[in-house]
């Protein structure tokens, strides 16, 4: 495996077509936006995307949805304590000569999640508390416009608790808020440190299947707040830099992209919009369409 030497910066362009892209639980589970309208989706879920469809290809992660589970371990805790080395180490105290080194190199080498994102490992239990920071960074998603949310109200019909009183009378219908984006494109960026990459032992290999992942972030996605196809990957900007410092900043790297309407009065569609991106000297770009 080849470690990874060089800054790596990417960009995605994504569609949301009459869907929630990302409900905000304080808010009734509406999309989320900010104070000016603009419609977010946070990092947080866009991890939780790129680690279902890495699982998906056979990585091995350690944060999985309970509903996704490749194994039989029901929390994070478990999936640890599976590992017995990692297990042995986290139990051991500083006083008694801990390796919090060989621990990090344990849990990067075993869950791809863990090289590429980092993560906390601090169970009620262990004696030894250790945190890995992880070479991929991912911003917000954020709209290119503000974006219009419709709410209709719905009901449940189902009969499903039994009346006490009359058991053969159906019980009251449940009634209850659905809320989705109109229509938005929204953009998101994200870098790799190759400092961090050394450390936790993420690849070129990685990389490139983090490139593939994105590529398909929508992949078995699909739920009643986002039905199939309701969601869709159209760009994905990959810049490799020449080193591990990097050509350019990222922020200067990320302002390259531009995601302008062409016409206000043409029907909804990524067809309206013109995506273009400046070139940098000596940082070539490449450019995918999702698949």
């Amino acid at each position: 495996m080849t470690a990874l030497q060089n800054k790596i910066d990417f960009a995605v362009v994504f569609t949301v077509d009459k869907a929630n892209p990302n409900g905000d639980p304080l808010n009734g589970n509406r999309p989320r936006q900010d104070f000016l309208g603009y419609g977010e989706v946070s990092d947080v879920a866009i991890k939780r995307k790129l680690r279902n469809r890495l699982q998906d290809d056979g990585e091995e992660i350690l944060v999985q949805s309970d509903e996704r589970r490749s194994d039989a371990f029901r929390s994070i805790k478990d999936r640890v304590d599976s590992v017995e080395e990692l297990k042995k180490l986290l139990t051991k105290s500083k006083a008694t000569g801990a390796d919090e080194e060989s621990a990090e190199m344990i849990a990067s080498n075993t869950w791809y999640d863990v090289r590429a994102f980092g993560q906390v490992f601090a169970f009620k239990g262990t004696k030894m508390s250790i945190g890995i920071r992880g070479p991929v960074s991912i911003h917000t998603a954020t709209s290119v416009e503000p974006v219009d949310i419709s709410s209709m109200q719905i009901t449940k019909s189902v009969n499903s608790i039994t009346n006490t009183k009359d058991p053969g009378q159906k019980t009251s219908d449940t009634m209850g808020m659905k809320h989705r984006v109109d229509f938005g494109v929204y953009v998101f960026y994200g870098s790799i440190n190759p400092q961090l990459a050394e450390r936790t032992g993420f690849t070129c290999e990685d990389a490139q299947k983090l490139k593939e992942a994105l590529k398909t972030l929508f992949a078995n996605d699909a739920s009643s707040a986002r039905p199939d196809g309701s969601m869709e990957v159209n760009k994905v900007f990959w810049w490799e830099h020449d080193s591990k410092l990097g050509n350019y900043s990222s922020a200067k790297v990320h302002r390259t992209v531009h995601v302008k309407k062409v016409e206000d009065n043409l029907p909804h569609s990524i067809e309206n919009y013109k995506i273009t991106v400046d070139e940098l000297e000596g940082l070539p770009v490449e450019e995918h369409d999702g698949l």
